[in-house]
């Protein structure tokens, strides 16, 4: 009788310390990881508020998101830093006036947010 009870402890003891990892058997349910191009469009469509005044293709407000990757990446300049405040405008410097109002909103962006931005919109350059 005592060593059954023993038995019945110490298989308690040691059972009670592991932990069981199951993985899900649907793709969905697992953790999946953003690349900054996604994270780039949903700050840009999002809290970046960029879409108000910008568009893929077209020029309306602002210059079209493929022309400023297109300039951007001819004079190897950083969108991060210029949403920032830290470099010139170089896309349309007679714009930069109605630009500036939005800097309050993207120099207190995170870096990894700015460059998930930057991400987005170079990705538009062919």
């Amino acid at each position: 009788m005592k060593y059954i009870v023993l038995a019945v402890a110490a298989f308690t003891l040691f059972s009670c310390g592991k932990e069981e990892k199951k993985e899900s058997l649907y793709p969905a349910e697992q953790e999946t990881v953003q690349t900054p191009v996604a994270l780039g469009k949903e700050i840009f469509e999002g809290k970046g508020v960029c879409y108000s005044c910008h568009k893929p293709e077209v020029k309306t407000v602002g210059p079209a998101i493929k022309d400023i990757a297109k300039i951007y990446k001819e004079k190897g300049g950083s969108i991060a830093e210029f949403l920032k405040e830290k470099s010139e405008p170089i896309v349309d410097p007679s714009q930069y006036a109605t630009m500036k109002t939005n800097f309050a909103i993207t120099r207190n962006l995170p870096e990894e947010e700015l460059k998930a931005l930057e991400a987005y919109m170079l990705s538009f350059s062919k």
